[in-house]
């Protein structure tokens, strides 16, 4: 295993780092955790690799210092409106002797559940264990080594744009970094915020970020859905530079200092200054101006993401609730109005006491970074690549599957 594992968290309005130091005993230390801005990006797409590779190397040479280490390798995480998921079954007949279930016959059950038919400008990200069946005995997580004539396999096929992939990977060769894995962002965030209980009894994890907001459905310890909003914060901020006709970074600043998704008594009340566009004097304006731009917008990303819930057929089943994290999140009121879209209890993701975990890691914005630093350290020693070959690509299926079900 190696001595530092490093999480990039590839945003539209930000780059995360954070490093993990892994001890002797497989103890995780997170020694730096840093965010700059991002340029480059645009709902989580690359659309100027240059700008890209220069904030990468930026946010990356800040962790570096930091943590007084030289960063080789990253585990980084993807996202953005290209991503989709669909769920996959395959079904074998057990070729072991004595009808004994071989990791071979794993192998097999996955390349059945897999055999998909994908558009050419696609590629499978993540499969993701759901269950086995063993002759209909259903929940089953590891079936090697039991006894059964057919074996079946329901997974989750995680998908994304062929271009957008390579782009992420160019980007961050061009920084002088190898790629170790992409990893789905809500997926990672799932391993810094969410409890294994949560994940039992069902729960939504809603990932708000700047250009985005990702979408994840767990139940019965599995993953069952994942989905992109193609909306963010970014367009929160946007909205209300063209509402209170003020520049974008001061528009930013307003919503971090004085936004709130719901309307308060006081809000009548309250003023802000805005200042002005092109050397134009500032103005005060009452704070309900500046709720009734946001609200609506955060209404919609919200309702947005439970209709993606719904799809999934399991909005009926959500007994551990929502949980909110990404930058997005933050935002005062959100929780609220979540609260009255889903109708039920919703709190905010913070990533949970790691040994080490410094204080700004305590965050929603960083839950991704950490959640990928705990992905990397869950791979081991294994070198997980995204162009092997077949035989290498099942070895890694089997492995993450096993990972993920808490099996090695």
């Amino acid at each position: 295993m190696p001595n530092y594992i490093t999480g990039l968290d590839i945003g539209t309005t930000k780059i995360g780092v954070v490093i993990g130091e892994v001890g002797e005993d497989d103890e995780l230390r997170i020694v730096a955790v840093t965010s700059t801005p991002s340029e480059g990006l645009r709902r989580g797409v690359v659309i100027n690799l240059e700008k890209t590779v220069q904030s990468i190397a930026r946010a990356v040479a800040e962790a570096e210092q930091m943590a007084g280490v030289q960063v080789d390798s990253v585990y980084a995480g993807i996202a953005g409106d290209h991503i989709r998921s669909i769920n996959g079954r395959g079904v074998v007949a057990v070729a072991g002797p004595n009808n004994e279930i071989t990791e071979d016959d794993v192998r097999r059950v996955i390349d059945a559940a897999r055999a998909v038919a994908l558009p050419i400008d696609r590629e499978i990200i993540h499969i993701l264990p759901q269950e086995f069946i063993v002759d209909d005995q259903r929940g089953i997580k590891d079936p090697v080594g039991m006894a059964g004539v057919r074996l079946e396999a329901e997974v989750h096929i995680v998908t994304g744009a062929v271009t957008s992939a390579q782009n992420i990977y160019r980007s961050i060769e061009r920084a002088g970094l190898r790629v170790r894995d992409l990893v789905l962002e809500p997926l990672a965030s799932s391993l810094a915020v969410l409890t294994e209980d949560e994940k039992e009894l069902g729960v939504v994890l809603i990932d708000l970020g700047g250009g985005t907001t990702d979408v994840a459905v767990f139940y019965q310890g599995c993953i069952r859905h994942t989905g992109v909003v193609g909306l963010g914060g970014r367009n929160v901020t946007n909205d209300i530079a063209i509402g209170l006709r003020t520049p974008v970074d001061q528009a930013e600043d307003i919503k971090i200092r004085y936004g709130c998704a719901v309307h308060r008594p006081e809000d009548d009340k309250e003023t802000i200054e805005v200042p002005g566009i092109g050397g134009r004097a500032s103005r005060r304006v009452s704070k309900a101006l500046l709720v009734d731009i946001i609200q609506p917008r955060m209404e919609e990303i919200l309702r947005l993401a439970y209709e993606e819930v719904k799809r999934s057929g399991f909005a009926s089943l959500m007994n551990g609730g929502v949980v909110m994290t990404g930058g997005g999140s933050l935002l005062s009121g959100t929780l609220e109005l979540a609260e009255d879209i889903f109708g039920v209890p919703v709190r905010l993701g913070i990533p949970q006491p790691l040994h080490g975990l410094r204080e700004e890691a305590r965050n929603p914005m960083h839950a991704t970074g950490v959640g990928l630093v705990l992905y990397g350290l869950q791979q081991g020693d294994a070198e997980v690549g995204h162009h092997g070959g077949e035989a290498g690509l099942f070895d890694m299926i089997l492995e993450k599957m096993r990972r993920w079900l808490g099996l090695a």
